[in-house]
């Protein structure tokens, strides 16, 4: 069984995240504000901590003002075929 928190999809979406919050010129600080939420929650997901759902992407891409169907495409991207849950 493939960990979820470490497969290549879960690292894409973090890495997409993360260049998409550097694309806004946003620190982790200033995203955690726009999300109303703390730095720390941000941090988790940007550190692999904690994983995102679909709502929470919907939630982030406004924030981060960017498509979450952009993001959802990297991830789609580079998840393996044959990747199991």
């Amino acid at each position: 069984m493939t960990k979820t928190l470490h497969s290549e999809g879960q690292l894409a979406l973090v890495a997409a995240l993360i260049q998409a919050r550097k694309d806004a010129g946003l620190s982790q600080m200033e995203l955690a504000h726009r999300l109303r939420c703390h730095q720390s929650f941000v941090a988790r997901i940007e550190s692999g901590q904690r994983r995102v759902d679909v709502t929470e992407l919907v939630i982030l891409s406004r924030a981060l003002s960017v498509s979450p169907t952009k993001i959802l495409n990297i991830v789609v991207n580079n998840t393996p075929e044959g990747a199991r849950i």
